[in-house]
């Protein structure tokens, strides 16, 4: 018996404009771990087999570990074209040189293959069209420049 190889089915490309980041300060506590960042999301696009739009609203609250290491939690909300919503929640973890996170910090753009940003996005649907986005995992990889996230989310058979 062979157990099979998962294979990596392109999902959607999203684009995520996002705004100036909010440092909220050293995490304190039991959990503490490091420096809250909040990050507002403020509209976007999403293509493949999802298309439509991201609504601004959403945000990505990060936990930032080092200097080089950050863990991720986006969640925003899809309005595609057909109407129906998809709520995403999405844990990533990104890492990068000093020097390249210090970059990306400060605005500048980083060449995304310096950084390494992958993602687990989960989904939540109303409509029983969709539910096969609740029905498989999937992971996704990404970058980030000055004003936005660019993700690619692939399906995983």
């Amino acid at each position: 018996m062979t157990l099979p190889t998962p294979i990596l089915e392109p999902v959607a490309d999203l684009t995520v404009f996002v705004a100036t980041p909010i440092e909220a300060g050293q995490v304190t506590g039991l959990n503490s771990r490091g420096r809250r960042r909040i990050i507002p999301i403020t509209g976007g696009k999403v293509t493949g087999q999802l298309s439509g739009t991201v609504l601004p609203g959403g945000a990505d609250f990060q936990i930032v570990v080092s200097d080089t290491c950050a863990d991720l939690d986006a969640r925003y909300l899809l309005q595609l074209d057909n109407g129906e919503h998809v709520f995403v929640m999405n844990r990533a973890l990104r890492r990068g040189s000093v020097e390249d996170i210090a970059k990306l910090v400060r605005g500048e753009p980083v060449d995304p293959a310096a950084i390494y940003f992958r993602c687990a996005p989960t989904f939540e649907v109303s409509s029983p069209s969709l539910a096969w986005l609740t029905e498989s995992l999937f992971v996704g990889t990404g970058a980030r420049f000055p004003d936005r996230v660019e993700m690619r989310f692939f399906r995983v058979m």
